[in-house]
């Protein structure tokens, strides 16, 4: 199968600190895919260098078939590549209701996703809809903030250390719902250093270690050989 996403010798640097060394994955419609590591391996940058966050030094990045290195992050997210970055970026001074509306007005595409829908998907939600981002927890936050990128109805879901930071009841039932976003067909990349989180999640990881892909496979061959996994990640 075609990959939808390709990334080829992916080498990128801030300033004169050169944090990728030649990235090479791929992912494949339909498949949650997981890049996996420690803090400082290169995950939130591989992330970034995609969304045009950050451009690649060399290398290129295939998106349907094109090249789209080096094109600026508003293209890539018409393009159909959704981002929820770490540090979830919600409009704290707007409302619920004013976070999802806004997605739509800066140009999202026409699909499945919308108010309704994301508040279907997260009902929590709907009960705060007149809630100032402000005033909202953790993992309310990072609720909206997955809801708000859904409402561009991407194609490809990127997702940067989604469970840091939340109770594990809240990791849980964030859990639950990116599966439901899976099981619906939605093309997951997910950036995270919580194994079990990934591991439950992903079809496939790439083990990332400074700034190379120490190991792609199936994430079943990580879950069933503990050895594996705890020589890979060193947890």
């Amino acid at each position: 199968m075609d990959a939808l996403l390709s990334l080829q010798d992916i080498h990128t640097a801030y300033g004169l600190s050169k944090v990728l060394f030649g990235i090479t994955a791929e992912i494949r419609a339909g498949e949650c895919v997981c890049l996996l590591g420690r803090n400082g391996v290169g995950k939130s940058t591989t992330i970034r260098s995609i969304m045009g966050l950050v451009a690649p030094q060399q290398g290129r990045i295939v998106w349907k078939g094109q090249d789209i290195t080096g094109w600026a992050p508003y293209r890539i997210a018409r393009a159909g590549i959704g981002f929820v970055p770490e540090d979830r970026r919600i409009f704290a001074e707007l409302t619920v209701w004013e976070n999802l509306d806004i997605a739509t007005r800066a140009g999202g595409r026409p699909g499945y996703w919308n108010i309704e829908a994301v508040f279907a998907l997260f009902p929590q939600l709907a009960g705060l809809r007149t809630r100032m981002g402000a005033y909202l927890s953790g993992g309310e936050q990072q609720m909206l903030t997955i809801a708000r990128t859904l409402m561009t109805n991407p194609d490809l879901l990127l997702l940067d250390e989604p469970s840091e930071g939340l109770a594990p009841l809240v990791v849980g039932m964030l859990l639950e719902k990116i599966n439901e976003l899976k099981r619906g067909g939605l093309t997951i990349l997910l950036a995270e250093q919580g194994m079990e989180f990934s591991l439950a999640l992903a079809d496939r990881v790439y083990v990332l270690e400074k700034g190379t892909v120490r190991y792609s496979g199936p994430s079943r061959e990580l879950r069933e050989d503990k050895a594996l996994a705890d020589r890979l990640l060193a947890l």
